[in-house]
């Protein structure tokens, strides 16, 4: 069995909330307020790619296809909102969800969805991760990596976040939300879409570097993370984290060991060579890796991560299945 945990799903109702951010599809391409998505595969129109593309039938289609058994979807991460005026993200992350849900509820068996929030009000946020997991069936919480309203993970006012988290024993997923989404009037001023491409990447490892040094998880014992993009560059430099995490980084709160805080996270194998994702099994262990590929996404792949690397039947089926069913309770 093939669990998929990184899929972004647009939907229909997700587009023209507001006259001021959207976010709309305008010549083929999302546009989150001045944002816009490049791209350089033309797109029909927003009803016409959504019936061609997204669509339940389609993307069950696409799955059958590629060999995937159940995808767990999610806002992509352009339209995270996190910089819009938290009324407006709280209204947002209700429709959302909700169209999620409806989303998922057309074959409950293989669709599963990760809850959106309006991080940049922490209280407000935690009201609508109980309502869609208690009420919608939100496996968990999907968010970005930084910058939630000039907040970072470390501040303590997110705190009422974790606590429901924990309460409701779901986890969290984490992919980059590029920064150049929140820049206004230079929102376009990004070479080569570095913010995303990269920036990404960094900022995955920094929500891994906070949550360690801000003491997050000495407070949060049971919050369980997923980070996806293999960890943005965390497997490749968890050495370096554990050295300066003892010799520099004086203002860091964290209790214990750098290395003791990995049983909190869950990484996926999602790099293009099989060399790297050998390393990434060696230094993270079959038990903390997690399927996710950005299916059908501007980065995604058409082979199996779990092949050609060296992995037994059993370890296979834990990166592909097995650890999921756990921490979703499937």
């Amino acid at each position: 069995m093939l669990i998929n945990l990184h899929a972004h799903q647009l939907t229909l109702g997700m587009f023209n909330q507001s006259d001021k951010w959207g976010p709309f599809w305008k010549d083929g391409t999302l546009r989150v307020g001045p944002w816009i998505l490049g791209t350089k595969k033309q797109s029909p129109p927003l009803e016409a790619f959504y019936e061609q593309v997204m669509a339940p039938g389609p993307r069950i289609a696409a799955m059958d296809k590629a060999g995937v058994d159940k995808l767990v979807v999610s806002l992509p991460s352009h339209m995270g909102l996190y910089h819009a005026e938290p009324e407006f993200n709280t209204r947002y992350a209700r429709v959302v969800n909700e169209d999620l849900a409806r989303y998922c509820a057309s074959n409950p068996e293989r669709l599963y969805f990760w809850a959106h929030a309006p991080l940049q009000d922490p209280p407000a946020a935690a009201k609508e991760i109980e309502r869609a997991v208690t009420q919608l069936g939100a496996k968990g919480l999907g968010m970005g990596a930084a910058n939630f309203g000039g907040r970072e993970v470390h501040d303590r006012a997110f705190y009422p976040v974790w606590e429901k988290l924990c309460e409701l024993g779901v986890p969290i997923f984490v992919h980059g939300y590029n920064q150049s989404v929140t820049w206004g009037d230079k929102a376009n001023d990004d070479p080569f879409d570095t913010t995303s491409i990269v920036g990404m990447l960094y900022d995955e490892a920094r929500y891994f570097w906070y949550m360690v040094n801000g003491g997050v998880l000495d407070d949060f014992p049971d919050l369980r993370v997923y980070i996806t993009h293999a960890g943005g560059y965390v497997p490749y430099q968890l050495g370096r984290f554990r050295e300066t995490n003892i010799t520099m980084a004086p203002d860091s709160r964290n209790k214990r060991h750098v290395d003791e805080y990995r049983d909190n996270f869950f990484f996926d194998p999602l790099a293009h060579s099989p060399h790297i994702r050998r390393a990434i099994v060696a230094e993270i262990g079959v038990d903390h890796l997690l399927y996710g590929d950005n299916f059908g996404g501007a980065d995604s792949i058409d082979f199996d991560l779990t092949d050609g690397i060296g992995l037994s039947n059993a370890d296979r089926e834990k990166i592909r299945s097995g650890n999921a069913r756990k921490l979703l309770r499937l």
